[in-house]
Formats: C-alpha cells, sequence, structure tokens
C-alpha cells in the first residue's frame, strides 16, 4: 500500500470513476458521495464516471448523475460501449457495418466513431459487438452467431457475469450473454470493458489525465483494470466488496488505497510502515503470529486496515480468510 501525504483529490489529477456501488446503487445516492465530490472538484480534481454498462448513452448517465446530487455532462462519462467502437474504428474502414447486438448505447457509440450499425446479418457487416440490454432476445443472438459464423469480427463491451439485482440475487450479465454466441460458434470475444484496457485507454484519451486515480468498488473490474492500466487505484466499501475480501486479494486485484466511502478521496493516506517484523499505520500495528494475523492499537480502524493489509500482501499468494478473522474482529470490520 502507498501513502498521500496530500488529500487524494489534490494528488491526483483526475479521478475515474465506478458508478453503480461507487456513486449510487441503483437509482439511490450512496451516503456521502455527492457532498465528497463536490468538494473534490473544489479541490481541482477533474471527475470521469467509467461504466461497464453499455446500454445506457452517456447523456442518459449524466442524468442519471445529476438526479441523485453529481451534476454531470455527457462528455465526462465513459462507456464500455465507447471503447468497443473505438476498438472497431481503428481495425475497420470509416462506414463499415457493424451488428449491433444490444441497445442505444452501443449504436450511439458506432454512430460518433462513424461506423454504421445493423440488426441483421444479410449484409455480412464486418463485426460484431455485444453488450447488455434488458430486452436482448433470441432472435439478435441468433443474428449474431450467425455473423460471426461468416467471419464477423466480435467484440463484448464487457465480460460482467452478473449484475447488481437490487435487494434480490444478482442478475446474468453481459459477459453470461456472451456465452451464447461464443458456445454457437467456437469464437472467444474481444473484451473492451473492465478489467481489460481498452476502457481505461479510453478514459486516459477523453480526460487527458496525467496522474488518474482509478475509484471503485470491486476488485475483479475496477482494481484489476487500474492495475492492467498501470494506474493507481482507491477501493471503496460502498459496493460488493468488504475488507476480508481485499485482505485475501490476488496481488492484480490489491488497491493502492483504502477507504469506506468517497470521503477518503478528501483526506490524506498515511503509509503503512515496517516496524518490528509487522507494520504500522496510524496508531495502529499488524503482523503475523504463526498461522495467523493480529492488530493492536486505536484511533481509525480503517489505519489498521491498512497496516493489516501490508502485512497480509506480503506474500504473492493471498492468506486464507480464517487467518484474518480476528483481526478483523479486533478493528470491528
Amino acid at each position: 500500500m502507498k501513502g498521500s501525504e496530500r488529500p487524494l483529490s489534490e494528488a491526483y489529477d483526475v479521478a475515474l470513476l465506478d458508478l453503480d456501488g461507487v456513486v449510487y446503487i441503483g437509482r439511490r445516492p450512496v451516503p456521502a458521495a455527492a457532498e465528497s465530490l463536490a468538494k473534490a472538484r473544489a479541490a481541482g480534481q477533474r471527475l470521469a464516471f467509467v461504466t461497464n454498462n453499455a446500454s445506457r448513452t452517456p447523456s442518459a448517465v449524466a442524468a442519471l448523475l445529476t438526479d441523485v446530487g453529481v451534476p454531470a455532462d455527457p462528455q465526462d462519462v465513459v462507456t464500455s460501449a465507447q471503447a468497443a467502437a473505438r476498438l472497431l474504428a481503428d481495425r475497420l474502414p470509416a462506414g463499415s457495418e457493424v451488428l449491433v447486438v444490444g441497445g442505444m448505447g452501443l449504436r450511439h457509440a458506432l454512430y460518433q466513431q462513424g461506423l454504421r450499425p445493423v440488426s441483421t446479418a444479410a449484409g455480412r457487416p464486418a463485426a460484431v459487438v455485444q453488450g447488455y440490454h434488458p430486452d436482448l432476445g433470441y432472435g439478435l443472438l441468433s443474428e449474431g452467431a450467425q455473423a460471426v459464423s461468416m467471419g464477423a469480427l466480435f467484440v463484448g463491451s464487457n465480460g460482467d457475469l452478473t449484475i447488481p439485482g437490487g435487494d434480490g440475487p444478482p442478475h446474468p450479465g453481459n459477459g453470461s450473454l456472451l456465452r451464447v454466441i461464443s458456445a454457437a460458434t467456437g469464437v472467444e470475444p474481444i473484451i473492451t470493458g473492465k478489467p481489460e484496457r481498452p476502457l481505461h485507454h479510453e478514459s486516459i484519451l477523453r480526460t487527458g489525465a496525467e496522474r488518474p486515480l482509478v475509484v471503485g468498488d470491486r476488485l475483479d473490474t475496477d482494481i484489476e483494470g487500474a492495475h492492467n492500466g498501470g494506474a493507481d487505484s482507491l477501493l471503496v466499501f460502498t459496493g460488493v466488496t468488504d475488507p476480508l475480501q481485499a485482505l485475501t486479494a490476488p496481488r492484480e486485484q490489491r488497491p493502492t488505497y483504502l477507504a469506506a466511502d468517497l470521503t477518503g478521496l478528501l483526506v490524506p493516506h498515511p503509509e503503512p510502515v515496517r516496524e518490528d517484523g509487522g507494520y504500522r499505520c496510524g496508531g495502529w500495528t499488524a503482523h503475523r503470529e504463526g498461522g495467523a494475523f493480529a492488530v493492536s492499537g486505536s484511533g481509525d480502524p480503517y489505519d489498521g486496515l491498512r497496516a493489516l493489509a501490508s502485512a497480509a500482501w506480503e506474500t504473492a499468494a493471498p492468506p486464507p480468510a480464517a487467518a484474518l478473522s480476528e483481526a478483523l474482529e479486533t478493528l470491528a470490520l
């Protein structure tokens, strides 16, 4: 883990923010998110909202952000659909037909890149691009499979197997739906969304960020995507990841910083220091005792979590969950 003597809103020029689980959940604002982002902007940090959701246009995402108290313009939004459209535009002649297995978010992005979205395989389109849409049906999946079988380039906006299901269990995501065409054709899609590099690349191109900070709640998309793009990251615990999952993450999914929520943008982050065979951060120390980890001290429990993470991440292989449970109970996290 790194430390930052300055608030992260001052140390990084652009925050590349995930949306669901970070800024809002469904259509409900995450507590403290709007106020924290307003203060980060006032400190000079630019904000970009980066989403794997290909079903909504940037205008629709900006409208939702504004509704939850975070004013945003369409140009502030970067989607996996835009990353897919740029990848296709880089590989295909201008005006090429692309069969869209998805919704308006993909079509809008293709138009912006000078490509022609179509809905059937009859004209032998040059590519097929698939993104999540709640009304996606068999007919369009079948057209996509036909086109891929005839040699069309196959691109998926993202590979998320599930999406949040509101207050219930998760629903199938685009990654699950991609399996239909892939299983039918034997062709694996090129994925452009997190954690793959195209969406991060699109974010950097669009923002001109020189020192970006990826902010997210998911280890396997946001944090791994930052790792793949060579950027620092802030993991917040307002979404799907809990502290135990963070501590037991593989190397490529370990964040640079940890915070309870987006207020973590507004404060310095003390760096854990190696000391007496363990780590000290703030008023806490953490070390390994035999096959388990222990923490002691007082103060901000997230300083304790930072110390504990440093101890747990000394090796490439993640420690077992059972070795960390007592330490987390001590921190009341």
